[in-house]
């Protein structure tokens, strides 16, 4: 199969019609055990999410000796997910691809979780955070290496994912003569991590869609250079992942509290700085507002909120919208919250 063909049509297992908003459940390593999170998964799908997706997290956010942290390994949890759930797409967002994961090992992983789960696997990957790569061994890149890195990896994973036999020499990344040895019917659709204009045009000329945050200060940029790298690469576009994090409790005073130890996550120098102490990152979330932070995600104890917040990021051009389940006071309640209420009035609006 190529990649043109392959790319036409990309979907979630479970959308129905071509021009309906697919919502995923992202779920968060970091803090949950992967027995919570497999409990979440399960929660999810019968909650009515399309997909269930996880982060690829070796370091938390936050300094464990302040709040519970857990980062288990997402591929592993993944097969597990995969025999728990029906139908889900499953996928992770994301993989970090500066060196701690050899690009030929993330695509067999992706087409392993395809041949096991036919229809349901996607890979997200980004640029990482040195957290997930200096305890690892590897020197963390300035921002324009870092992107030069993504772009290596991604070629040796799409090619692979497409067929080919890959021998590659480059400035960072090399295989000889590598090749998947699985058959899958589908090539899983790969989806890039983009915060800025570079990062999405790669994006559009390289894999099946662009992942960005909600952030309708910045959104519409990442889109617009992800659409022209499409142009430029005379591909279609494919899908607009758009992120925030949702939480849910009895009140909102509990929702906000249960989330606080995210904040780092809304922190630029988290991502491009060589920080990867949990006690450093933690820091950094004084630099956050609590009304900043509530703004940012979907923290709210009125189901109507939710639903609101989510129609607001579906008008920003989303053909998918990734909702990462963050509170501490009732994760649970959260997704039970999302099936009764809120997922059905977004899909019958």
């Amino acid at each position: 199969m190529g990649v043109a063909e392959a790319v036409k049509g990309v979907t979630w297992a479970r959308k129905r019609q071509p021009d309906q908003v697919a919502y995923l459940c992202a779920l968060g390593h970091e803090r949950f055990p992967p027995g919570d999170l497999l409990e979440q998964a399960v929660e999810a799908e019968h909650a009515g999410f399309d997909g269930v997706c996880c982060s690829d997290h070796l370091t938390p956010w936050w300094d464990p000796a302040h709040a519970e942290a857990a980062c288990g390994n997402a591929w592993v949890w993944l097969g597990a997910v995969g025999h728990a759930t029906r139908e889900v797409s499953l996928g992770t967002a994301v993989t970090g691809l500066m060196g701690h994961y050899n690009p030929v090992v993330v695509a067999q992983q992706v087409a392993t979780l395809e041949a096991m789960f036919p229809g349901r696997a996607f890979l997200g990957v980004g640029t990482s955070e040195a957290m997930n790569e200096v305890p690892a061994g590897v020197d963390w890149p300035d921002p324009g290496e870092a992107l030069r890195r993504i772009e290596e990896a991604l070629g040796i994973i799409t090619r692979l994912l497409a067929g080919e036999t890959v021998t590659f020499h480059g400035e960072h990344f090399r295989c000889e003569g590598a090749r998947l040895y699985l058959r899958t019917e589908r090539r899983p659709p790969v989806y890039m991590s983009a915060f800025g204009p570079r990062a999405a045009a790669i994006a559009g000329r390289l894999t099946d869609g662009v992942w960005t945050l909600a952030d309708p200060r910045r959104a519409p940029g990442v889109i617009a250079a992800y659409r022209r790298g499409c142009e430029e690469a005379s591909r279609e576009p494919g899908e607009i992942v758009l992120q925030t994090l949702m939480a849910w409790a009895q009140d909102d005073d509990a929702a906000l509290a249960g989330t606080t130890m995210w904040k780092p996550t809304q922190v630029d120098g988290n991502y491009t700085e060589p920080r990867h102490d949990p006690a450093d990152i933690g820091a950094t979330a004084e630099q956050v507002p609590d009304a900043m932070w509530r703004a940012g995600g979907i923290i709210s104890s009125d189901p109507k909120t939710h639903v609101r917040k989510v129609k607001a990021i579906q008008a920003l051009g989303a053909t998918a919208v990734c909702l990462m389940n963050v509170g501490d006071a009732d994760p649970h309640g959260t997704l039970r919250i999302y099936g009764q209420d809120v997922l059905p009035e977004l899909r019958a609006g």
